[in-house]
């Protein structure tokens, strides 16, 4: 799955978010049967990830019984602050109330398609970021090589 690009939806009565097609015909059978996780995101954004993609994903940080204090206190964080959004006929996610006022979302909402995942974050605040980002485009992208180049040395 690859998640691309940037649109604006709005929230409707039943606080409902439509995902648009372009997005839901990256998910297997174009969406028929899916589940998103939604999951506070450390941007101030809620992360919408696939829910395969998050359990695999979950997997990967290995088991918890007797894990470090930092990686419990993520995952109780994570976790338990994480919900099961299904797909309904119409295409559309009910986003649970506690991360709509958590992170101050209502109205019309910018959805992000960010490679495996979707961010839902405000207009204004996608703005502000989107504002500081531009002018450092060419800064951005050097650390992103360099990062690039480090992992591939380990």
């Amino acid at each position: 799955m690859l998640f691309i690009g940037e649109f604006e939806h709005e929230l409707d009565a039943k606080q409902r978010l439509a995902i648009p097609s372009e997005l839901r015909a990256c998910l297997p059978r174009d969406g028929e049967d899916a589940v998103f996780v939604a999951a506070p995101g450390p941007n101030r954004c809620v992360w919408l990830w696939p829910e395969v993609t998050f359990e695999e994903l979950s997997k990967t940080l290995g088991g918890s019984l007797v894990g470090d204090d930092s990686m419990q206190s993520f995952e109780r964080l994570l976790f338990s602050q994480s919900a099961r959004t299904p797909l309904d006929k119409a295409g559309r996610i009910r986003i649970p109330d506690r991360m709509l006022e958590r992170f101050g979302l209502s109205g019309t909402i910018v959805i992000l398609g960010v490679r495996d995942h979707l961010e839902l974050c405000s207009v204004s605040q996608w703005k502000g970021e989107h504002n500081q980002l531009e002018p450092a485009t060419a800064e951005v992208w050097r650390k992103a090589r360099e990062a690039l180049r480090n992992r591939k040395k380990e």
